[in-house]
């Protein structure tokens, strides 16, 4: 018992705490330097490239870099020293994965980032949405895939985690049912994010119609889309449903359309001054793209006749504002120059009211 507490022992003990200690604080200053060394020596190349990419990629993964070059220092030192290999080699199972899933996730979100600058200078905004499109649902398949795998690697470190992993080996078609039965609307979730990457039904920025709402594409993930409507509500729609069932994209080539403004107007209605008078608003409209133009009487009953007044713009919004100012127009103009064309429900009784004469007789 006397000699366990040596002082010479502890000595000793002490002094090989200190080396080590001493080795891995020198092990660390020289992977530091090595990382600033390599990054200045990379940041003064990207400043020759023409574009910003470079240096946003470069920007991104320096601190998972730094990391990794401290980490590889460690290891060089526990290589010389078993103590510190004990101590280290059970700390980098997960140090190790977590490092590798850091820095290919910070590529990623990287050239992502990269991709995106790119596309804020491309000047056909429907190959914009597209490439975005893409660009959004791919990097996010991709995170969920090196996130997956990461954990995995992190876990498998774990002895009591491998011998389970051995055991479910053992009974591989039953596990593989139930995580399928389990794991059915993830994956169902995820093809269908796959689906919408590579199908394009539609982009973000897209103007669509499901359920009866419009408005604008703002985010595709890989479980749901968001959609804002005129008045700034979020429908949140899953994206499955884009995939299984159909809708309306009012913008998947581009947002020229044409649309429509009815008048139910009186049968005695003179349509030709009517025609000329829309003709001449519509041409002097600032918002007109000049591609449709046409009034069609597209019904006759009895009691009225119904005009279809159909113009066309360049964006769905412009063709919106001009619709709506070419109704306004019309009415004013039809008040001013043709008001027995408007319809009024109106009682006729012949003979100027006898009936309530006589009612109102006295004596009767």
């Amino acid at each position: 018992m006397l000699e366990q507490f040596n002082p010479d022992n502890w000595r000793i003990a002490w002094d090989q705490v200190m080396v080590t200690a001493i080795s891995v604080l020198v092990a660390v200053a020289i992977a530091y330097a090595l990382y600033r060394l390599v990054f200045s020596v990379v940041a003064r190349l990207t400043r020759f490239s023409e574009t910003k990419v470079d240096e946003m990629v470069v920007e991104r993964v320096r601190r998972p870099v730094k990391w990794a070059f401290i980490a590889i220092g460690v290891t060089v030192v526990a290589q010389a020293d078993p103590q510190l290999q004990g101590i280290w080699e059970p700390i980098a199972r997960f140090v190790r994965p977590a490092l590798l899933g850091w820095i290919v996730f910070t590529l990623v979100k990287a050239f992502t980032a990269a991709l995106e600058y790119r596309l804020e200078i491309s000047e056909d905004p429907v190959a914009m949405r597209s490439r975005r499109t893409r660009i959004a649902i791919l990097s996010r398949t991709a995170t969920f895939g090196i996130i997956f795998i990461t954990v995995g690697l992190m876990l498998m470190g774990i002895p009591g985690v491998r011998d389970i992993g051995t055991t479910l080996l053992a009974s591989a078609g039953l596990a593989a049912l139930a995580v399928g039965a389990a794991a059915q609307p993830a994956l169902k979730s995820l093809i269908a994010g796959l689906q919408m990457a590579l199908t394009e039904p539609l982009r973000i920025g897209d103007l669509v119609k499901v359920d009866g709402q419009v408005g604008r594409v703002e985010e595709i993930r890989m479980s749901f889309i968001t959609v804002r409507t005129w008045d700034e509500r979020v429908l949140l729609v899953p994206t499955s449903r884009f995939i299984d069932e159909s809708f309306e994209n009012w913008s998947r080539k581009s947002e020229r359309l044409t649309g429509p403004v009815m008048l139910h107007l009186d049968p005695i209605t003179d349509v030709e001054p009517i025609r000329a008078e829309f003709e001449r608003f519509v041409k002097a409209h600032e918002l007109f793209d000049g591609r449709n133009m046409a009034l069609l009487m597209t019904e006759a009953y009895p009691e009225s006749i119904e005009l279809r007044l159909s113009v066309s713009a360049q964006t769905i919004g412009d063709l919106w504002q001009l619709r709506c100012d070419l109704r306004e127009h019309m009415l004013k103009w039809l008040r001013e120059n043709q008001p027995e064309a408007l319809i009024r429900h109106r009682l006729e009784l012949p003979g100027g009211h006898a009936k309530a004469g006589e009612a109102a007789a006295p004596g009767s």
